[in-house]
């Protein structure tokens, strides 16, 4: 098989949750345990930090790893969803994993993994962690797919652990309360090991420390001892930072939830200067910039890493910006951003998968933009016709378009020079609307 066909066989031949939700999901560790065993447990052969939450994990583990790769280690990064190319899942210092490695351990290795029918993902972290070890990296910064105690990246046992924020999502697999998410994202909470809190609340704070006290593992709740003082919009694209030891700061990654991944980051990057992985200057004084390593790799993270989707300008006049976020504690916030832009009209290219809580989502969106609801290349995308239903009965007034290139174009269309083009709902809007634009 060449790549492109490598690619339809993980698709399409293996389950994979991204494309069939509950039909590719698959809970549990035993195939993910035999595949680890079958490669001889490459994970053990580097560092690695556990990266699980609801939202911001993608932004806080590219950030994360970009400053890792600045202060001169060579970073493995191993993320999901993907949004334009299967590789960009698995990088080592910003770059992703050849299509020759791609295909090579598929065609190498599918004679042992074929009979144990596994998911794409089992399939996919398997490939990552070989390829971090033949790569010989010094340090992985690993995503959490969904939810965290049953997650197939829950074989790892790292230098530090994370969990960004919970909010509701995938609750068909992971409960219907918020003391069950993070329950189930608590899983990644090992003994002895060190774990950041980004954000948490009176729901799911003593869950968290509950399942800390039984492993015995130091919780940091990262809003007890903030990092980041402010934050606004740059001008320009992306977000400035006050924060407590690095002064001003500027990043690149734009939109407003930037700032609590930013808080939780830096409390990160504090962590691991206890443990020896990066210097920090505290001597403000003597040091007013200080922190070189950290300050550019913060503000370029995009560039380093590859990252795309996280409030994204795509150009200006009319200004187009796309985002990732897919949930109700992504949308709290796009929202917000979105009703502080300036423009004569706003257009919104939306579309959803199915799964999600759509009506909560469209209780969240501007009433006075127009809409043009589409449906991504996607098993699980919720048919457009039915979403213009749905949100005709929360005062969301559109047309449907039967694909995204379709939704986009009609918009710029419509558009003038002085509105604004925002293109959202679903991480899979935002994949099909990068790959036009390519």
């Amino acid at each position: 098989m060449n790549y492109s066909e490598t690619c339809e066989y993980l698709y399409h031949q293996i389950p994979m949750f991204e494309r069939q939700g509950s039909a590719g999901y698959k809970a549990g560790l035993d195939n993910t345990l035999a595949l680890d065993e079958h490669l001889k447990h490459p994970h053990q052969s580097y560092a690695t930090i556990h990266i699980a939450g609801t939202n911001g994990k993608g932004s806080c583990s590219h950030t994360i790893a970009a400053i890792l790769q600045q202060c001169g280690y060579r970073v493995g990064l191993y993320t999901s969803p993907h949004l334009v190319d299967f590789r960009e899942r698995i990088r080592v210092n910003g770059v992703p994993v050849s299509e020759e490695y791609v295909v090579d351990f598929i065609e190498k290795e599918r004679g042992f993994f074929e009979p144990l029918h596994p998911s794409f993902f089992e399939i996919t972290t398997a490939m990552a962690f070989q390829y971090f070890k033949d790569m010989d990296i010094d340090i992985a910064v690993v995503e959490v797919g969904l939810g965290g105690r049953l997650d197939c990246t829950n074989i790892i046992s790292p230098i530090l652990s994370v969990i960004t924020n919970i909010s509701f999502d995938h609750m068909q697999f992971l409960g219907n309360t918020l003391e069950k998410i993070a329950a189930e994202k608590a899983g990644i909470i090992k003994k002895g090991i060190p774990v950041v809190i980004g954000e948490a609340n009176e729901q799911t704070r003593p869950v968290f420390e509950q399942k800390a006290d039984e492993v015995g593992a130091p919780v940091i709740f990262a809003e007890d001892t903030p990092e980041v003082v402010s934050a606004y919009t740059n001008p320009g694209g992306g977000m400035h930072y006050s924060t407590k030891l690095m002064g001003d700061i500027d990043g690149d990654l734009g939109g407003i939830y930037q700032q609590k991944n930013m808080n939780t980051v830096l409390v990160v990057v504090r962590e691991l200067s206890k443990l020896g992985y990066i210097y920090l200057s505290e001597d403000t004084e003597k040091y007013p910039r200080g922190n070189s390593e950290i300050r550019e790799a913060v503000g370029h993270v995009a560039e380093k890493t590859g990252l795309m989707g996280r409030w994204q300008t795509i150009q200006t006049a009319p200004l187009v910006v796309c985002d990732t976020g897919h949930n109700v504690g992504g949308w709290q916030y796009v929202s917000q951003q979105l009703g502080q832009m300036r423009y004569r009209q706003l257009h919104i290219v939306f579309g959803m998968v199915g799964d999600k809580d759509v009506d909560a989502v469209l209780l969240l969106l501007p009433r006075h933009a127009k809409y043009y609801f589409t449906k991504a290349d996607n098993e699980r995308a919720l048919d457009e016709s039915q979403l213009l239903s749905m949100a005709a009965k929360h005062g969301c007034e559109g047309v449907s378009y039967p694909n995204v290139k379709e939704a986009y174009l009609a918009a710029m269309s419509a558009a003038t020079s002085e509105d604004m083009i925002f293109v959202g709902g679903s991480s899979y809007v935002v994949g099909d609307f990068l790959k036009y634009c390519r």
